[in-house]
């Protein structure tokens, strides 16, 4: 009885490592991860991961303090992150980018057990205090590998421990860190591996930066279904033409990107000339879809998958997915769509009740991808994580994600704005996302942010184009009613970005409502 239970317990997948060494054993000479100098096969990736492992073993012994991996776009990052993981801690990206205060507010933060880094991130210690061990992963992989150590590190983990924790920015300016399990990961992998399709024949282009939890659908889609992934370089995106060429020469069939991403490669012309050959399927997420830069994919290739997700970090990547089948107006919002598997989403009034159809309220969802909480901070945890007020009867945890949404009549949810993007203007509650869908489907705009100045009652849309403000004003009474149109209208050359491609909000806000 006593084996039958070991069997079985040993059986259970419960951690994320269990994907990568079932596709070692499968295709261990499939390349898995690839940058611009390296490439890394599945075998290798395990033998360098439990060499990194085995070196954080042995400088601190058993922990399950976080390891932090300065983060680039190279295959090094990903191996300090199996390494984290194979030393029983869980990872925290890092961007090597970022200003040196905020990298030290994060480690100030989680006081890591170590710190990762690469042969391109070296020049970046000089920039930042470290109170931990610094080992570099190249040298680190080299170590002589601790068996006795793994092994006990991989018995004593379970499914609901951190697998990694991303860091986004804070409403009080203090960075956050949110922390993922293995389970969430797993059943995410699952069942983004079920309605992809993705095998172990297909090429992933990654575009999102390793420190943006989009980044998990390329990591995790590799290490479960052997597929490989090209981490394309960052100035393929600057140069639209030769990111094309890229993804011809690799024979790329699936992009999960950034949706500012996606627009920017529709707004450069490039499709208009240039289309990848190979591509299948591409899913898109971090800020909403707008339908004209979706054409224009849409009529360079029209035969590829599109399809629309939504979710933030807190439930590991993703809570909704749409896939696109119909066509849309360049004025129609695309809806996020309906619940990922082993995910419900509700979309809440504030009386905590559920809307009905047409109804705005707050996104809120339960299920196994909710994260852990925040790092370090049970209060904030307490305020997000709460009980679903829709069960009183036993513990019963729901996100609150602070952004509204509204259910159609075909049971699909569209996205209308973070919750401190609702307005009330002129006596009317006004949605500041509407305004900018209508907006970005104008003729030559690239993409458009609308502000509200409530001392002054005013909205102001501040967007990149060559409209003049008459010409925008002029469109727009075409597709919204006078009370949302905008009172001042200011052309950029380029709107500020964060370095995950979204729309810098903040710096905004500072420049034109201070």
């Amino acid at each position: 009885m006593r084996f039958l239970a070991e069997r079985l317990r040993d059986s259970l997948e419960r951690t994320v490592l269990e994907y990568l060494e079932q596709t070692a054993r499968r295709l261990p000479e499939g390349i898995a991860f690839a940058d611009e100098e390296r490439e890394l096969s599945f075998r290798e990736l395990v033998l360098r991961a439990k060499g990194i492992g085995s070196a954080l073993l042995c400088k601190n012994g058993l922990t399950t303090r976080p390891v932090a991996v300065l983060t680039g776009r190279t295959v090094y990052s990903v191996e300090g992150y199996m390494g984290a993981l194979y030393a029983g801690c869980c990872y925290v990206p890092v961007d090597a980018a970022m200003p040196p205060q905020r990298m030290m507010d994060i480690l100030e933060q989680i006081q890591p057990a170590a710190l990762l880094y690469g042969p391109k991130e070296e020049k970046v210690l000089g920039k930042i205090t470290v109170n931990c061990p610094v080992l570099e992963i190249g040298e680190a992989a080299a170590h002589p590998l601790v068996t006795d150590l793994l092994d006990t590190v991989r018995s004593r983990c379970l499914d609901v421990d951190p697998a990694y924790m991303i860091f986004t920015s804070g409403s009080t300016g203090k960075p956050k860190g949110i922390l993922i399990s293995h389970r969430s990961v797993m059943d995410f992998a699952q069942w983004y591996e079920d309605i992809t399709g993705v095998t172990h024949e297909d090429r992933l282009g990654n575009q999102a930066p390793f420190f943006f939890d989009l980044s998990v659908k390329d990591l995790y889609l590799t290490l479960k279904t052997g597929a490989t992934t090209y981490i394309l370089p960052k100035k393929c995106f600057l140069f639209p033409k030769l990111l094309v060429e890229l993804l011809n020469e690799k024979k790329i069939t699936t992009l999960s990107w950034a949706t500012a991403a996606f627009h920017m490669t529709a707004n450069s012309g490039v499709l208009e000339k240039y289309q990848p050959l190979y591509l299948k399927r591409v899913l898109l997420g971090g800020e909403a879809l707008q339908a004209k830069q979706l054409n224009i994919w849409r009529r360079a290739l029209p035969d590829v998958q599109y399809t629309n997700l939504y979710g933030p970090t807190e439930v590991t990547v993703d809570c909704t997915w749409y896939p696109i089948k119909r066509e849309f107006t360049d004025q129609e919002p695309i809806p996020i769509g309906k619940a990922c598997a082993n995910k419900e989403v509700m979309i809440l009034n504030e009386e905590d009740r559920l809307c009905t159809v047409g109804e705005p309220g707050e996104i809120c969802v339960r299920g196994s991808g909710l994260a852990i909480g925040y790092y370090g901070d049970g209060e904030k945890t307490a305020r997000a994580f709460v009980q679903n007020p829709l069960n009183p009867l036993y513990p019963d945890r729901m996100y609150r994600t602070g952004d509204i949404g509204m259910l159609t009549e075909t049971g699909d949810i569209l996205f209308l704005s973070r919750k401190d993007s609702q307005i009330k203007h002129m006596g009317y509650r006004i949605e500041l996302g509407e305004i900018e869908t209508a907006l970005n489907a104008l003729p030559g705009i690239r993409a458009a942010v609308c502000l509200f100045h409530k001392e002054q009652d005013k909205i102001l849309a501040v967007y990149e184009g060559e409209m003049a403000a008459a010409e925008l004003a002029k469109g727009l009474m075409t597709a919204l009613p006078k009370y949302m149109l905008p009172s001042d209208y200011h052309a950029v050359k380029a709107l500020p970005r964060l370095p995950n491609g979204k729309l810098d909000r903040s710096r905004l806000k500072e420049e034109y409502l201070c």
